[in-house]
């Protein structure tokens, strides 16, 4: 029996050719690309309710008639969705910031690399 089938056996696992559509050179990333996605799809969501937000804000600003209680709900709809887009944005630079004082990279968190056993 050779050296390598003693190391291992159960045997190697190849991936199917499927995933060579997905991520070229087999490496799928799982997890990691799924968290990365799910965070993109949050933040474009997050955009859009934002936009959203902005824009119905605006029509119940300019159809108050001078009604200082809907001019002042109004502003409150812009100032949140401010806030919200501030939140995002901030949260985006905190891990930036954080990822670079401990890893030494500003993507180590928000893009994160797992090496393997021959890297």
């Amino acid at each position: 029996m050779n050296k390598l089938a003693q190391d291992n056996i159960f045997g190697g696992v190849t991936p199917p050719a499927a995933l060579e559509k997905i991520s070229p050179g087999g490496d799928p990333g799982g997890m990691i690309i799924l968290f990365n996605n799910i965070l993109k799809l949050l933040v474009i969501g997050a955009g859009i309710f934002a936009l959203l937000n902005f824009i119905l804000a605006g029509y119940s600003f300019m159809s108050a008639a001078g009604d200082p209680k809907k001019v002042e709900l109004a502003w409150a709809k812009i100032w949140q969705s401010m806030v919200g887009l501030l939140l995002i944005a901030a949260s985006f630079a905190l891990a930036a910031l954080i990822g670079k004082l401990l890893f030494g990279s500003t993507t180590a968190i928000l893009s994160p690399v797992i090496y393997g056993p021959g890297e």
